[in-house]
């Protein structure tokens, strides 16, 4: 069976409605045509012969009788003969004139020549009048009919193009929402029956295409998960918009909650129920974190690493690393450190004594060479003390032993002691300490026998590693943001830019650098003081112009 294209249905429709258009246009013109001839016949037939008969019998009225007119108008009556009957009366007028006029006779003839017509026309205007009824009976019949078919056309026609575009567009929307089991079903031969099965064949491969690509997403969603959760440390993961997106096994135990009580949940609002996702959302820093599993206190350290996607940031995860085994490795290192720190404390503490003891003149006297070895071995034992001593420092801190007293201290306070200290050692090496502290200065909310200690360790440094007879400049002042700054100047060769960032690192020395003999603890040492204060501590320096070392402490 041969199918019809749109275009076709719609040129025989509106080919349809011009034929019924045209017939009724016909219909009009050939009855329209009908009646006029017919009241053309009337007129021409009936109405002159009567026009005639009267202008006889006016002729006939007239004094004297007008003969030329009568028989004018009776020659014109005599070829104006059409009803039956006529013919016979119009003879028997001319016969009735020409042999004796008689009036009387004469008007009865033409009197019936004018009912002749006068009923023809009568019967002509009835037939007239049904051929115009009938022809209106037609015409509305078939406008009728055109109206309702045109009605019909008007009304179905747009549906018919309108329904399957608007059936068309909500399939392309139910697939635009991943809806492919959608299908369109259009009974019609045409194109839109070629356009549904083109749609139908489009979801049918996109449903097969989504449920293959669904499988290898779960596939690989399913891997991805048991990578997750087969991770060490406790790692959550957290989407651009603040929603959870996974949290393996471990992380769910620190949190103590549930998976279904944290996936796809937003973190805030988990953070409002529970602390420690609120100081893992809260905290940017990577310090220690304590937490008690199990009923054992646990450490943890804090690492955020972004998730990105071609280029783009989609999200973030939150990983958890357990250091309690280092820790405690730690803690018994800073333990075994302290004890043999304080076992050997008192053995230094002894043979400074002894040598103390050697060098008194009641003990004897000592030759130049027994001399010169008591100095060195009391030089040596003085440097295994203070290393002892800053071992033992280190130990309290690591451990958390040390107590901090911070109280209002005078800035002048914190110098003048530091210069007593150091005052002897900065002589023996022929070095000028300048101090810089105006009188105007506030108070420091410190600890001041730590800050003092520290500021002890700068300028022993800065002793030790300046050239005689230099110079090394001490000043104190009010910074900006009304905290105190501490700095010392030496006149040393510097440090270089490689090694400026590790200077405050446990053990570490400038390699290479003349008068390292220290343990590579007291610049350590000195941050963990500074910082427990709550202020910083810095440095700044270039290789062949010294180096300036300094720390802020917060005013009271």
């Amino acid at each position: 069976m041969t199918r019809l294209k749109l275009k076709t249905k719609i040129t025989l429709g509106v080919l349809f409605l011009f034929c019924m258009l045209l017939l009724v246009s016909i219909l009009g013109y050939y009855y329209i045509g009908r009646v006029n001839r017919e009241a053309g016949a009337i007129l021409q037939d009936n109405y002159e012969s009567v026009e005639y008969a009267k202008n006889m019998l006016m002729a006939l009225e007239a004094r004297p009788v007008d003969s030329l007119s009568f028989v004018k108008n009776q020659a014109l009556q005599e070829r104006n003969v059409t009803e039956a009957g006529e013919a016979a009366a119009t003879a028997q007028l001319r016969r009735h004139f020409q042999e004796k006029p008689d009036l009387p006779a004469l008007r009865q003839d033409l009197y019936t020549i004018m009912e002749l017509n006068m009923k023809a026309i009568v019967m002509k205007n009835e037939r007239t009048k049904a051929t115009a009824d009938k022809a209106l009976l037609y015409i509305a019949i078939i406008s009728g009919i055109c109206f309702l078919l045109g009605i019909s056309f008007v009304y179905n026609f747009p549906g018919y193009i309108a329904n399957p575009i608007r059936e068309l567009t909500e399939g392309i929307k139910g697939i635009a929402r991943r809806r492919y089991e959608q299908r369109l079903y259009f009974r019609s031969g045409d194109e839109f029956g070629e356009l549904a099965e083109a749609f139908n064949t489009m979801a049918q491969q996109l449903h097969a295409y989504e449920h293959s690509n669904l499988a290898r997403i779960l596939f690989e969603k399913k891997r991805a998960e048991a990578v997750i959760g087969s991770l060490k440390d406790a790692t959550i993961g957290i989407d651009n918009k603040g929603n959870v997106l996974f949290a393996n096994g471990q992380a769910l135990q620190l949190l103590n909650m549930q998976a279904a009580e944290v996936a796809g949940r937003p973190a805030g609002e988990i953070a409002q129920r529970n602390d420690l996702m609120q100081y893992l959302l809260g905290k940017t820093d990577n310090g220690h974190i304590k937490i008690v599993v199990n009923g054992r206190e646990s450490f943890f350290t804090k690492e955020t690493a972004d998730i990105h996607y071609e280029q783009e940031k989609i999200g973030y995860i939150i990983i958890l690393k357990n250091i309690t085994t280092y820790r405690e490795i730690d803690l018994a290192k800073t333990q075994f450190i302290a004890t043999i720190s304080h076992e050997l404390k008192t053995p230094l503490a002894a043979t400074d004594l002894s040598l103390t003891l050697l060098d008194d003149e009641r003990s004897g006297p000592l030759s130049p060479e027994q001399q010169e070895l008591v100095d060195s071995l009391r030089q040596d034992n003085r440097r295994m003390i203070r290393m002892v001593s800053e071992l033992l420092d280190f130990s309290r801190e690591q451990s958390g032993n040390i107590q901090l007293q911070i109280q209002a201290v005078e800035p002048a306070d914190i110098v003048q002691y530091a210069l007593g200290t150091v005052s002897k050692e900065a002589a023996g090496r022929n070095l000028a300490i300048q101090a810089r502290v105006p009188d105007s200065l506030p108070r420091a909310a410190a600890d001041a026998e730590k800050s003092a200690w520290v500021l002890v360790n700068l300028l022993t440094n800065a002793i030790r590693y300046s050239p005689a007879g230099a110079a090394v400049e001490l000043a104190v002042e009010v910074t900006a943001t009304n905290t105190l700054l501490f700095s010392v100047q030496d006149a040393g060769p510097g440090i270089d830019p490689a090694f400026r960032g590790k200077i405050f690192e446990r053990f570490f020395q400038v390699p290479g650098a003349e008068n390292s003999k220290g343990s590579g603890l007291g610049l350590a040492i000195a941050r963990e003081f500074i910082e427990a204060q709550g202020g910083t501590i810095g440095v700044s320096s270039a290789p062949g112009k010294g180096s300036r070392f300094w720390f802020e402490l917060p005013a009271a």
